[in-house]
């Protein structure tokens, strides 16, 4: 909570130094309204791990409660944001973007799907986050990376 954007992150580095990394939860910028491509750009290899983890935002919620709206055990019709299984708040498209922007970083690691949707037994959950990430994520890297050559 005390580490939520880039900026929080840079302050802790700075008094900490470089033996701590970002742990990346997408879910978390969605319901701040921030974009997780934009901010994979810009920590690039500050990043230490990576949560495959999707949130639905409802428009009508959002615009009569505001964002830092945080009711716990309220209906979940009544909630400005829910987390999601993945492609239940974001489509395939985002998730297969989301991937290409941690290669693009040099970000090669674990994607972590961590269950938390309301809607859906974590079983079948789980298997539909899995074949999300089996149809976006590439799991070998190219054998020669551009410029490297």
């Amino acid at each position: 909570m005390c580490v939520y954007n880039v900026s929080s992150f840079r302050r802790l580095r700075a008094a900490v130094g470089p033996m701590v990394a970002v742990n990346l939860d997408p879910s978390h910028f969605f319901f701040q309204g921030m974009d997780p491509l934009a901010v994979i750009r810009e920590l690039g290899e500050e990043i230490g791990y990576v949560h495959a983890k999707d949130a639905r935002v409802d428009p009508y919620n959002l615009a009569v409660q505001g964002a830092l709206d945080v009711q716990p055990g309220r209906p979940l019709r009544e909630l400005v944001w829910a987390y999601r299984t993945l492609g239940y708040g974001h489509d395939m498209k985002f998730w297969a973007d989301f991937v290409s922007a941690l290669r693009s970083v040099g970000y090669d690691g674990v994607l972590s799907i961590e269950h938390e949707d309301p809607l859906m037994d974590a079983e079948e959950a789980i298997a539909r986050a899995v074949a999300l990430l089996r149809n976006t994520a590439f799991f070998q890297p190219p054998s020669v990376l551009p410029g490297k050559v």
